[in-house]
C-alpha cells in the first residue's frame, strides 16, 4: 500500500506541476506571476518532477513549435512522423536536448517570455542530480514494497515526465473524440480526466490555445487543475490573464 501511494503521489505531483509550470505557464503564458513565485514553482517542479526534470525553458519553447506545426514534418513530436511510441520519444529527446544546449535555429519569437533559471536548469540536468533522485526511489521501493512485481513500477518513476508528455503526444493524436475541428489529429483522450489533471482533453486545447480551462465544453469534463489556477489566482500568487481564447502564435 505505501508503495502505490507513493507512486500515485509522484504521478500525480509531477503532472500537476506538468501541466501548471510548464504548459500553461512557460509554454502559453496564460497567467503571469513575480519573479520569486517563478523561481518557488521552479524547486516544486524539480522536486515533483525528480529524475526526470524538465526544463522549463526547453519545454515552453518546443511545446510552442508544436502548436505552429502541429502533425508537420516540423513538429517536434507528431506521431504522424514516428514508426513507433519509442520512436517518437527519442526524436523528441534529441530536439529537447538542442533547445536546452542552445544548438537550435528556432526562431526567437517562439522564446519570447519564457521563463528560464539557468542554475536550476544546470542543476535538475545534472547526471549525478538525476542519479541520486533513481537512488531514493530505489531505497524506497527496498524498504516498502511487499512484491517483487512492484519493482517494475520503477522505470516509471525514473522518466515521469517523459511518461506524461508521451501519452498525450502519441496516444492523445491516434485515440478519443474531437468536439472542434482543428488543422491536426488532436483528439481528447479521456471523458473523465482522472489521469492527467486536464492534459488529456487535447482537441479542446488546439483549438483554444489560450484558455486556462481545458475542459468544460461537455458536462463529463472536468479540468482538475483550473481550479487550482483559480485558487492561485484569489491568493494572488499568479494572475491569470483575461480573455485567452486564443491559439498561441
Amino acid at each position: 500500500m505505501i508503495i502505490l501511494v507513493f507512486f500515485l503521489v509522484h504521478w500525480y505531483l509531477s503532472v500537476l506541476m506538468q501541466t501548471v509550470f510548464l504548459h500553461r505557464y512557460a509554454a502559453h503564458q496564460m497567467f503571469t506571476m513575480r519573479k520569486g513565485w517563478e523561481k518557488v514553482f521552479y524547486v516544486v517542479t524539480f522536486i515533483a518532477q525528480g529524475s526526470s526534470f524538465l526544463s522549463p525553458r526547453a519545454y515552453g519553447i518546443m511545446h510552442r513549435l508544436h502548436h505552429a506545426h502541429a502533425d508537420t514534418q516540423d513538429d517536434p513530436h507528431s506521431p504522424e512522423f514516428s514508426k513507433n511510441l519509442f520512436d517518437m520519444m527519442w526524436k523528441t529527446r534529441l530536439y529537447y536536448n538542442d533547445i536546452l544546449n542552445d544548438r537550435d535555429t528556432i526562431s526567437a519569437r517562439f522564446k519570447k517570455g519564457v521563463p528560464n533559471w539557468p542554475w536550476m536548469e544546470r542543476f535538475g540536468d545534472r547526471w549525478l542530480v538525476r542519479v541520486a533522485w533513481m537512488a531514493i526511489y530505489v531505497l524506497v521501493y527496498v524498504q516498502f514494497a511487499v512484491s517483487p512485481w512492484l519493482f517494475l513500477l520503477l522505470p516509471i518513476h525514473f522518466l515521469m515526465g517523459p511518461v506524461h508528455g508521451a501519452i498525450i503526444n502519441w496516444y492523445a493524436h491516434r485515440y478519443g473524440y474531437t468536439n472542434f475541428t482543428v488543422d491536426d489529429t488532436a483528439k481528447n483522450l479521456l471523458p473523465f480526466d482522472f489521469l492527467m489533471m486536464g492534459e488529456s482533453y487535447h482537441n479542446n486545447h488546439h483549438k483554444f490555445g489560450g484558455r486556462p480551462n481545458f475542459g468544460g465544453f461537455r458536462w463529463h469534463e472536468f479540468d482538475p487543475a483550473y481550479p487550482l489556477l483559480k485558487l492561485l489566482n484569489s491568493l494572488r500568487i499568479i494572475q491569470l490573464r483575461r480573455g485567452r481564447d486564443e491559439a498561441y502564435m
